[in-house]
């Protein structure tokens, strides 16, 4: 009971730290980017008690890694676009090298389309197979931040595909997210491509971990 109360009392203090520092910049959220920004934070705070104490874990698996809460940007609504899925003609299989050399083979799937400092990008969508057979959808990039701010390898989106051919996909980087090697050199994982690579500092998502 003490735990739960804990992380009641912790949330809230996030979110009242969060909306000094809102107030400070001087800018005006609507109540619905509020929700949102507080939305993101609370799963923030579950992802680092997942990470904490989760078996799974990275930080659980290596003991040799200590655990302290992830590091982010702040919660950014203009970091959220909208873009349809455009599916290639032809359908390649690319490879994609791992941290730890080895080569994976993905399929390229399609794009999103996004504006940003007015200037367009497209990010490429790849599919994938887990090791135990099951499909996947992922955006892999790297961007100004990458090997500064943020994590030198590039950071992941996930990506839920629609059936509906006009599904208008919501592209937040506010959840991008760092994969398992940042955190220790017990994981490998892939490295984006030269082709994504977008030429902007997206300053939102997860920062470095180290």
């Amino acid at each position: 009971m003490q735990t739960g109360n804990y992380r009641f009392k912790k949330y809230f203090f996030i979110i009242f730290l969060s909306s000094i520092v809102l107030n400070s910049c001087g800018r005006k959220y609507s109540p619905e980017q509020l929700t949102y920004i507080h939305g993101v934070e609370k799963l923030r705070l579950e992802k680092d008690n997942y990470m904490k104490s989760a078996p799974d874990s990275p930080f659980q698996r290596d003991k040799n890694v200590s655990f302290h809460p992830l590091n982010y940007y702040p919660v950014d609504p203009d970091y959220v676009f909208h873009s349809k899925l455009f599916l290639y003609n032809i359908k390649d299989t690319v490879s994609v090298f791992g941290t730890k050399g080895e080569e994976r083979k993905i399929v390229r799937f399609g794009y999103v389309t996004l504006n940003m400092d007015g200037k367009n990008f497209k990010l490429n969508v790849y599919q994938g197979n887990t090791k135990d057979g099951m499909e996947y959808y992922t955006i892999w990039y790297t961007d100004k931040t990458t090997g500064n701010d943020t994590y030198g390898v590039g950071r992941y989106l996930d990506f839920d595909l629609s059936r509906d051919k006009n599904y208008i996909y919501t592209i937040d980087f506010n959840m991008a997210y760092n994969p398992y090697c940042a955190y220790t050199p017990m994981y490998s994982c892939a490295i984006p491509r030269k082709e994504d690579h977008v030429d902007a500092a997206i300053k939102a998502g997860e920062k470095k971990f180290h």
